[in-house]
């Protein structure tokens, strides 16, 4: 449920209605605005009757939250989340592109993607160490040995790291090497995996399953809020439909939604959404209009030789020319693309 405070509630009355719900077995989740204080209430709604908090003359209204997601719902929590990661801030005005390859192949290959996709304007670098893959005999992944080059190539670039965890046992070691951690289509509803996620400190990416409805979805991130961690960022990765020429079926339509229903940032893969290089540039275009607040590419310097993922992956000259179009839409829209701290040059 949600406490409105009045205008001008004083720092000693908000206290005493956060005790009040305290000794009550509730969490308590504060958002001071410049007017108003909302509190938010987690827990058994049945107490609160026992309370009346709406008798207090410094309570203007309890609202109860009737959808099942709660932490994440804007009306828990009605202005929008920023994410700061390092010297970043998602879910400003500021377009953030997370670039590089579906898979670290070797070093060479991590750092020459690396100063490539710096160059090209990406923020955040792209790659996986560990890789869920649907044949036990296809590449899977360099584990810590990737993480280690993925490392470097920050130190080497200022890049910040996105790299996925597939196992609850690994979630501190991922942690230890990267700035974000993502929690990939397979693993949405790997509930395990996600309160261990809630425990890291670290911000997640929690992409959505291929068969998951927008509350599935939501419930999944909820777990992870729940476990203390508010640092959660919604990825549309596509979704299986009967169509087949595409990989998956980009929703876009969940960027609104997911605005309109959540306060926390929406990142766009239009790479896995699509399957298709080709198709990469416009829909990453697409997402930008429709109110994204980053995307995630996947380029690599030689897709032909990729082992995962080259078909729908650009060449550095390709995600160079994309970003130039997305550096002109950024600025209609009145936004801008997130730059590299001048720190790391």
């Amino acid at each position: 449920m949600i406490v409105v405070m009045k205008t001008g509630s004083t720092a000693e009355q908000i206290e005493e209605v956060s005790t009040r719900l305290t000794e009550e077995g509730f969490k308590i989740h504060l958002s001071q605005g410049v007017e108003k204080t909302i509190m938010g209430a987690i827990g058994d709604r049945s107490r609160l009757e026992a309370l009346d908090l709406e008798a207090l003359p410094f309570v203007e209204k309890v609202v109860p939250i009737l959808a099942p997601y709660k932490l994440v719902s804007r009306e828990f929590h009605p202005a929008n989340s920023i994410i700061r990661i390092g010297d970043q801030e998602i879910g400003g005005n500021k377009v953030h592109v997370m670039a590089g390859p579906c898979a670290v192949e070797s070093r060479e290959q991590i750092l020459e993607t690396a100063h490539a996709v710096r160059e090209a304007g990406a923020t955040f670098l792209r790659g996986g160490a560990f890789k869920p893959r649907t044949s036990p005999y296809s590449f899977q992944g360099l584990e810590e040995e990737g993480l280690r080059y993925l490392a470097e190539a920050r130190e080497k670039t200022g890049l910040l790291v996105i790299t996925e965890v597939i196992d609850a046992r690994d979630v501190s070691l991922v942690a230890d090497y990267a700035d974000v951690l993502q929690i990939g289509a397979r693993n949405m509803q790997n509930f395990i995996l996600l309160k261990e996620a809630a425990k890291c400190g670290k911000p997640v990416l929690l992409k959505r399953g291929p068969s998951a409805t927008l509350e599935e979805w939501m419930m999944a991130a909820e777990y992870i809020m729940d476990g203390g961690n508010y640092q959660v960022m919604f990825c549309e990765r596509g979704i299986r439909t009967f169509e087949s020429y595409t990989r998956n079926t980009l929703d876009l339509s969940m960027v609104p939604a997911l605005h309109t229903l959540s306060h926390l940032p929406v990142i766009i893969d239009p790479s896995h959404g699509t399957g298709k290089w080709h198709l990469v540039p416009p829909m990453a275009k697409a997402a930008l209009a429709a109110g994204a607040d980053g995307l995630i590419v996947e380029v690599h310097p030689h897709p032909e030789k990729a082992v995962s993922d080259g078909k729908q992956s650009l060449t550095p000259e390709k995600f160079k020319v994309m970003m130039g179009d997305l550096a002109r839409l950024t600025s209609v829209l009145d936004r801008e693309l997130g730059e590299v701290s001048k720190r790391a040059e």
